[in-house]
């Protein structure tokens, strides 16, 4: 069996994917957990998406495994699928970042994060309002994360896979959250589209992470495509 590996989101815990994992254990699976740097690992400096690419070649090694991402970390996953084909026997993606969006409030979200120190400063010195802009653009994450991480965030957002997943070859099973409203279905049924052997499957009442709300739906559908 080859070797399962999770990313997780944009969390600074791990400890909500415990039931996840124990049922995947229990259906004889043994997923490994990676804590992600700069979230549940420490990091020294910003990152790019290919230093991520490049720290999960060394969890990888040089077998085939199993990638399931969530999130943040599905575009990692997505990032390394297509850097070292040869090393993902299937890639498993839940609610995945890496479509680009540029609608009116992505770009405020950009600009804000861009610009945020001084943004804040001209607007107002207040706690109150800083946390009030901060909601506006929905950079809560952005707001709690360190100097370093704030960088890597804006980093990460201003690429776009779109044009890249074509070139993904590992079947791939994406897995979404009918009422994601942080990174929405359509973003699932454009990567279906575009990611040759994929195929999509919603979870009809779940938010952005039904791998917690929907736990025993989810596995199920992993480990049907797990064999």
């Amino acid at each position: 069996m080859n070797k399962v590996l999770i990313l997780h989101g944009w969390s600074y815990s791990m400890d909500r994917w415990t039931p996840f994992i124990k049922l995947m254990e229990a259906k004889g699976f043994k997923p490994h957990l990676l804590e992600i740097p700069g979230l549940t690992a420490p990091i020294d400096r910003a990152w790019m998406l290919g230093d991520y690419a490049e720290w999960l070649k060394g969890k990888v090694g040089k077998e085939k495994v199993v990638l399931i991402g969530h999130s943040n970390g599905g575009r990692i996953s997505l990032t390394f699928a297509l850097k070292y084909p040869n090393l993902v026997e299937r890639l498993i993606l839940i609610d995945s970042a890496g479509i680009y969006h540029n609608e009116l409030p992505v770009r405020f979200k950009r600009f804000v994060f861009k610009n945020l120190a001084r943004v804040g400063k001209k607007l107002t010195a207040s706690e109150s309002a800083r946390k009030a802009l901060h909601k506006s653009a929905g950079v809560n994450d952005y707001r709690e994360a360190s100097p370093l991480m704030r960088q890597t965030i804006t980093n990460l957002i201003s690429t776009d896979l779109t044009s890249q997943l074509k070139n993904i070859i590992a079947p791939t099973l994406i897995i979404w959250g009918g009422r994601d409203k942080t990174t929405p279905l359509s973003d699932g049924e454009l990567m279906n589209k575009l990611i040759p052997n994929s195929k999509l499957r919603i979870v009809k009442d779940a938010g952005h992470s039904p791998q917690f709300t929907h736990t025993k739906e989810v596995c199920a559908k992993i480990i049907k495509e797990l064999g």
